[in-house]
Protein backbone atom coordinates (compact mmCIF):
# COMPACT_ATOMS: atom_id res chain seq x y z
CA UNK A 1 0.00 0.00 0.00
CA UNK A 2 1.60 4.06 -0.77
CA UNK A 3 0.40 6.56 0.87
CA UNK A 4 1.14 9.99 -1.01
CA UNK A 5 2.31 12.83 1.52
CA UNK A 6 3.31 15.18 -0.40
CA UNK A 7 0.32 17.30 -1.82
CA UNK A 8 2.12 19.96 -3.61
CA UNK A 9 5.67 21.16 -4.01
CA UNK A 10 6.19 24.88 -2.87
CA UNK A 11 9.56 25.37 -2.98
CA UNK A 12 12.77 23.47 -4.58
CA UNK A 13 16.68 24.33 -5.10
CA UNK A 14 19.58 21.58 -5.39
CA UNK A 15 19.77 21.17 -1.49
CA UNK A 16 16.23 21.75 -0.23
CA UNK A 17 12.54 21.78 -1.00
CA UNK A 18 9.45 22.93 0.76
CA UNK A 19 6.30 20.46 0.50
CA UNK A 20 2.66 20.61 1.60
CA UNK A 21 0.57 17.72 2.76
CA UNK A 22 -3.14 18.60 3.60
CA UNK A 23 -4.44 16.33 6.36
CA UNK A 24 -8.29 15.43 5.35
CA UNK A 25 -10.73 12.36 7.37
CA UNK A 26 -10.40 10.65 3.99
CA UNK A 27 -6.68 9.38 4.85
CA UNK A 28 -7.30 5.74 5.69
CA UNK A 29 -4.94 5.45 8.17
CA UNK A 30 -6.78 7.90 10.56
CA UNK A 31 -9.78 6.01 10.76
CA UNK A 32 -8.12 3.48 13.55
CA UNK A 33 -5.55 6.36 14.96
CA UNK A 34 -7.53 7.23 17.05
CA UNK A 35 -11.40 6.36 16.65
CA UNK A 36 -12.44 9.24 19.00
CA UNK A 37 -9.35 11.59 18.14
CA UNK A 38 -7.85 11.33 14.80
CA UNK A 39 -4.11 12.73 14.04
CA UNK A 40 -2.03 11.81 11.61
CA UNK A 41 0.63 8.85 13.30
CA UNK A 42 4.25 10.28 14.29
CA UNK A 43 5.68 7.40 11.62
CA UNK A 44 3.33 9.25 8.77
CA UNK A 45 4.97 12.44 9.71
CA UNK A 46 8.30 10.97 9.10
CA UNK A 47 7.45 9.54 6.13
CA UNK A 48 6.15 12.75 4.25
CA UNK A 49 9.83 13.47 5.41
CA UNK A 50 11.11 10.58 3.78
CA UNK A 51 8.98 11.45 0.16
CA UNK A 52 9.76 15.33 0.20
CA UNK A 53 13.67 14.21 0.30
CA UNK A 54 13.01 11.40 -2.68
CA UNK A 55 11.24 14.12 -4.77
CA UNK A 56 14.55 16.26 -3.76
CA UNK A 57 16.92 13.61 -4.87
CA UNK A 58 15.09 13.50 -7.91
CA UNK A 59 17.37 12.60 -10.95
CA UNK A 60 20.29 12.69 -8.86
CA UNK A 61 20.70 9.27 -7.89
CA UNK A 62 19.37 5.86 -9.70
CA UNK A 63 17.16 3.21 -8.13
CA UNK A 64 14.51 4.01 -4.94
CA UNK A 65 15.50 5.09 -1.79
CA UNK A 66 14.07 3.99 1.36
CA UNK A 67 15.13 5.10 4.98
CA UNK A 68 18.11 3.64 6.31
CA UNK A 69 18.82 5.93 9.59
CA UNK A 70 16.94 8.20 12.10
CA UNK A 71 18.83 10.73 14.44
CA UNK A 72 17.33 13.74 17.02
CA UNK A 73 13.76 13.16 16.04
CA UNK A 74 11.15 15.10 18.09
CA UNK A 75 7.60 15.05 17.69
CA UNK A 76 5.59 18.54 19.06
CA UNK A 77 2.07 19.19 18.30
CA UNK A 78 -0.73 17.06 16.81
CA UNK A 79 -2.20 17.03 13.05
CA UNK A 80 -5.62 16.64 13.22
CA UNK A 81 -7.64 16.28 10.41
CA UNK A 82 -8.08 20.31 8.51
CA UNK A 83 -4.66 21.03 8.97
CA UNK A 84 -2.00 21.46 6.57
CA UNK A 85 1.78 20.10 7.16
CA UNK A 86 4.35 22.24 5.59
CA UNK A 87 7.63 19.91 5.44
CA UNK A 88 10.92 21.53 4.87
CA UNK A 89 13.35 19.26 3.93
CA UNK A 90 17.26 20.25 3.27
CA UNK A 91 19.52 17.44 1.69
CA UNK A 92 23.02 17.69 4.26
CA UNK A 93 25.46 15.36 1.87
CA UNK A 94 26.35 12.51 0.50
CA UNK A 95 27.83 10.26 3.09
CA UNK A 96 30.65 7.66 1.79
CA UNK A 97 28.66 4.75 1.68
CA UNK A 98 26.88 6.27 -0.90
CA UNK A 99 23.71 6.98 1.14
CA UNK A 100 22.16 10.39 1.75
CA UNK A 101 21.91 12.49 4.56
CA UNK A 102 19.00 15.04 5.39
CA UNK A 103 17.68 17.50 8.29
CA UNK A 104 13.89 18.03 8.05
CA UNK A 105 11.27 20.10 9.80
CA UNK A 106 7.32 20.03 9.49
CA UNK A 107 5.25 22.77 10.78
CA UNK A 108 1.25 22.33 11.73
CA UNK A 109 0.07 25.68 9.20
CA UNK A 110 -2.93 27.67 10.53
CA UNK A 111 -2.29 27.16 14.03
CA UNK A 112 -6.06 27.58 16.15
CA UNK A 113 -6.61 30.74 18.17
CA UNK A 114 -6.18 29.07 21.16
CA UNK A 115 -2.15 27.75 19.92
CA UNK A 116 -1.50 31.24 19.23
CA UNK A 117 -0.07 32.19 15.74
CA UNK A 118 3.30 30.89 14.98
CA UNK A 119 3.55 27.59 13.24
CA UNK A 120 3.86 24.54 15.55
CA UNK A 121 6.49 22.26 15.02
CA UNK A 122 5.50 18.76 14.62
CA UNK A 123 8.18 17.02 13.74
CA UNK A 124 11.89 17.50 13.05
CA UNK A 125 15.23 15.59 13.14
CA UNK A 126 17.96 14.16 10.77
CA UNK A 127 17.03 11.00 8.44
CA UNK A 128 19.54 9.27 5.95
CA UNK A 129 18.32 7.87 2.81
CA UNK A 130 20.17 4.52 0.96
CA UNK A 131 19.65 2.93 -2.26
CA UNK A 132 17.09 -0.29 -1.82
CA UNK A 133 18.76 -3.27 -2.63
CA UNK A 134 16.90 -5.65 -4.60
CA UNK A 135 14.78 -8.10 -2.61
CA UNK A 136 16.21 -12.32 -2.99
CA UNK A 137 13.82 -14.93 -1.50
CA UNK A 138 15.83 -16.93 0.72
CA UNK A 139 16.38 -20.95 -0.53
CA UNK A 140 17.15 -22.05 2.75
CA UNK A 141 14.61 -23.86 4.85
Amino acid sequence: MHFNLVDMVVERSDDRIVTIKHITMAEEYLQDHFPTFPVLPGVMMLEAMVQAARVLLGDRAEGHFVLSKVRALKYGTFMPPGSTLRVEVALGGQLDDGSFDFRGEAKKLGSSPGEGLADLTAVSGRFSLRAAKPWQASTSV
